[in-house]
């Protein structure tokens, strides 16, 4: 498959993506991409995080992902900082391989009039899937039908991902049939979506997705990879089963099966770690794109998937 260098849109859902590592008692930046945000990146440089200190702090001690919506008055450490950057809200995703904690994703975003998606977070409660929390930027309509809707397992894209286990695509969500919000979707501008599952200790159901808009895109390219699939010794593969871009179209097919090695590229790295991964701009990331994010699940305490979105 060829790269082909894409329009760079005028801005995306998410601002700033960090991951937060263990490193002895506290959490420190891992990796993180701030885009034109130096100032909020130096800060958040020179931070760290106890067990139940600040966001990514919550999420490690909560064993849960966590969405904060608003940062003044918060448990939130750099709200000085986010509000000199734009930032009003913010998701942290714990990874948790078994109970060992492997690092916390936090993704940060700003608001306007017109910003539009959505990160949410599914729960299971009373053998149903229901809204945890989520942040919807400016699709406020559909922000109150997700909050009146249940999914058993099995229905929809967070029902799909709960019952298999895996993460799902999900593409033309406002016309889908398999999208139960599909109508209030496409009023939103909603395209794309992806679901993945967030295992954590005690073996509590949570599920995310990451719903994006042509106008605000979380990403313009999604990947899921399941590692799986290939153990020879101790080596390790990770094949690319599904994948999507706003403007090359699929990225996978029965013809073009594409494979990667532990430490083989960004997503062998992630593989070879079982660690989250944020990278801006450099040699490896695919060409036309200035950032990526490239997310690991482990499924019984083993890397069973990698999820990367690319903007």
């Amino acid at each position: 498959m060829m790269d082909i260098a894409l329009d760079k849109p005028a801005r995306t859902f998410i601002e700033v993506a960090e991951v937060w590592v263990p490193e002895g008692d506290r959490l420190v930046l891992g990796s993180g991409n701030y885009g034109t945000l130096a100032e909020f990146a130096a800060v958040s440089g020179e931070e760290s995080f106890g067990r139940g200190e600040g966001l990514p702090g919550k999420a490690w001690a909560e064993a849960r992902p966590v969405v904060l919506k608003g940062f003044e008055g918060s448990y939130f450490k750099r709200t000085e900082a986010a509000r000199a950057a734009g930032l009003t809200s913010a998701v942290a995703v714990p990874v948790f391989a078994g109970a060992e904690l492997k690092a916390v994703l936090v993704v940060l975003c700003g608001d306007d009039a017109d910003r539009t998606g959505a990160i949410e977070v599914w729960k299971e409660k009373g053998g149903l899937l229901t809204l945890d929390d989520g942040y919807y930027g400016a699709a406020k309509h559909f922000e109150w039908v997700s909050q009146h809707t249940q999914f058993p397992r099995s229905q929809g894209l967070p029902g799909g991902v709960w019952a298999a286990e895996t993460p799902m695509l999900m593409r033309d969500l406002g016309s889908g049939y398999r999208f139960i919000r599909a109508e209030s979707a496409g009023q939103a501008g909603l395209t794309t979506g992806l679901g993945f599952p967030v295992p954590v200790p005690g073996g509590k159901a949570f599920v995310v997705t990451l719903l994006s808009a042509r106008g605000t895109p979380i990403a313009r390219r999604f990947e899921l990879w399941d590692a799986r699939a290939a153990k020879v010794g101790k080596a390790h593969e990770a094949v690319l089963v599904d994948g999507i871009c706003a403007r090359e179209g699929p990225l996978w097919s029965e013809d073009a099966e594409r494979r990667v090695g532990a430490w083989q590229g960004l997503i062998g790295r992630v593989l070879g770690t079982g660690v989250p991964l944020v990278e801006g701009k450099q040699p490896g990331l695919a060409a036309g794109y200035d950032s990526m994010v490239a997310l690991p699940i482990h499924v019984g305490g083993e890397l069973s998937h990698i999820v990367a979105w690319y903007c």
